[in-house]
């Protein structure tokens, strides 16, 4: 498998995460978002979204294209359910989902860099303007998340086994710590990241860590 992403992207991050838990091991294409090569005639040829990632699979002779980060994990999750990303119960799994798709469908999109840009160009937004959108939908999103974490939370989002939710939260508290936002009043996030950070599958898909990033 060939896995096209960019550093910093925090849907290429997830899948990073994904693949480093369950071991396994792929190529991956550097994706210059800064550049627009995510918009170039041979990138939208293997994804039309014009999005990272793109997870490239052999299966019985045929290469196929998997597009959108939650999709690429669900694959990820049924083509080697062993280590489990998703907890056995049905109504377990169901939470998991929901705090991913918190993560992942609520948070995420609000402040992503074409948001951002548009934000600041378009909408002719200031900078100062621009941080308080960010902040302000950090906030939201983690004080919801918080109070999900009261009744699943052991050392990670559900239970004491890293999954598809902390693969999901550790690019968007990654995220707002760039962006400088006030994280105590998340005591459970912070633990939560503090956990992560002990294991290599977390470490190793940290952005700082990509061949493509400017720190490696």
């Amino acid at each position: 498998m060939t896995l096209h992403g960019y550093y910093r992207s925090s849907t290429s991050y997830r899948v990073r995460i994904a693949l480093n838990l369950k071991g396994i091991a792929v190529d991956q294409v550097p994706v210059n978002l800064l550049e627009a090569e995510q918009r170039s005639e041979a990138y939208l040829a293997l994804n039309p979204q014009g999005l990272v990632p793109t997870l490239m699979v052999d299966e019985a002779g045929q290469r196929t294209a998997l597009s959108q980060s939650l999709a690429i994990m669900e694959y990820l999750e049924e083509r080697w359910p062993t280590p489990a990303l998703l907890p056995d119960d049905l109504l377990a799994r169901a939470q998991v989902r929901s705090m991913c798709l918190l993560l992942a469908c609520e948070m995420h999109p609000l402040n992503n860099p074409r948001v951002l840009k548009f934000l600041t160009g378009q909408m002719g937004a200031s900078e100062e303007q621009r941080l308080v959108w960010y902040r302000h939908w950090v906030a939201e999103g983690f004080l919801r998340l918080e109070k999900m974490l009261t009744t699943s939370a052991g050392r990670f989002c559900f239970g004491d086994t890293p999954g598809m939710a902390d693969a999901c939260l550790m690019p968007q508290v990654y995220n707002a710590r760039r962006f400088e936002c006030d994280l105590a009043a998340y005591p459970r996030i912070l633990a939560i990241e503090a956990a992560c950070h002990e294991l290599e599958a977390f470490q190793a898909a940290q952005p700082d860590q990509q061949a493509d990033s400017p720190a490696a």
